[in-house]
């Protein structure tokens, strides 16, 4: 059980696999289990917290518990977020994470991106989702490198899956770490994975007040990418207010208009990308 946000999964826990088939076709190489150096103090994946005491007592759950045990959880996930961000600077992976409501288009801008970076860069995918592989193969079909991370009733991805993805993962180094989170706008803005930089994606179906309404995940972003811009002629959708919207919360924000369907924007989403590696290699 979550102590910040009350998900979890009492069925079993957090679940990180390759996809279907064997390990050498799906990411393109051998699997090697965890010997890439990638750092394991711990043998659990899930840094949520799960004490007993959580659920036998339930009259301790006051004001005060909740918020000593929110920090705590958050505390160790920051913990784990920064051993991540290490382990990745190390070998100057690059790692996005990709926030948004479910339907927004995170999977198919993957499978865009994926595509026209064939050839130019190695590209590894981290799959967050309740349930199912659908995602993960469909970004196999691709032609990348991925792992699903099945969260079960858990609503966000934290650390501790991270860590355990980019174990199964072992991306190579200079490669692109892309992570589609769990499809939501609200807890996955609380956790850092120890990515570089934080996307919201909002598709023009959704309502032009999104940024409005979920505040918090629109302040954490770098980049807010407006996709589904083939859709703009047949829905009530401004994107010049929208935009507007998003920098009422979070001033410094860039906000690019894109379509994974057709490919409009999709270059001002690759030179951001770049201009996102070149600041890397100065740090």
């Amino acid at each position: 059980m979550c102590g910040t946000c009350g998900c979890g999964d009492e069925g079993g826990g957090t679940r990180i696999s390759l996809p279907r088939e064997d390990h050498t076709r799906a990411t393109g190489r051998p699997h090697h289990g965890h010997g890439h150096g990638h750092d394991h103090d711990d043998d659990h994946g899930h840094d949520h917290d799960h004490s007993p005491g959580r659920h036998e007592d339930e009259g301790a759950r006051d004001t005060g518990e909740t918020v000593t045990l929110e920090q705590r959880v958050l505390a160790k996930n920051e913990l784990q977020a920064e051993r991540n961000r290490a382990w990745l600077a190390e070998r100057r992976i690059l790692a996005v994470n990709l926030m948004s409501s479910p339907g927004a288009g995170k999977t198919t801008l993957l499978e865009r991106t994926i595509r026209d970076f064939s050839g130019r860069r190695p590209v590894a995918v981290v799959e967050g989702d309740q349930e199912t592989m659908l995602d993960a193969d469909r970004i196999k079909r691709a032609g990348c490198a991925v792992v699903q991370v099945n969260t079960g009733a858990g609503c966000h991805l934290d650390a501790g899956m991270m860590k355990g993805a980019l174990t199964a993962l072992a991306p190579e180094e200079g490669a692109l770490v892309l992570v589609e989170n769990v499809g939501n706008l609200v807890c996955p803005a609380l956790f850092d994975l120890g990515e570089s930089s934080r996307i919201v994606i909002i598709s023009v179906t959704e309502g032009t007040d999104k940024p409005l309404k979920y505040p918090y995940m629109f302040g954490a972003a770098d980049l807010v990418l407006i996709n589904k811009a083939d859709l703009l002629p047949y829905v009530d959708f401004d994107v010049a207010r929208c935009e507007a919207y998003a920098r009422s919360v979070n001033p410094d924000v860039r906000v690019l208009t894109v379509s994974a369907t057709t490919g409009e924007g999709m270059d001002q989403w690759y030179e951001w990308v770049a201009a996102l590696d070149a600041q890397m290699l100065l740090s």
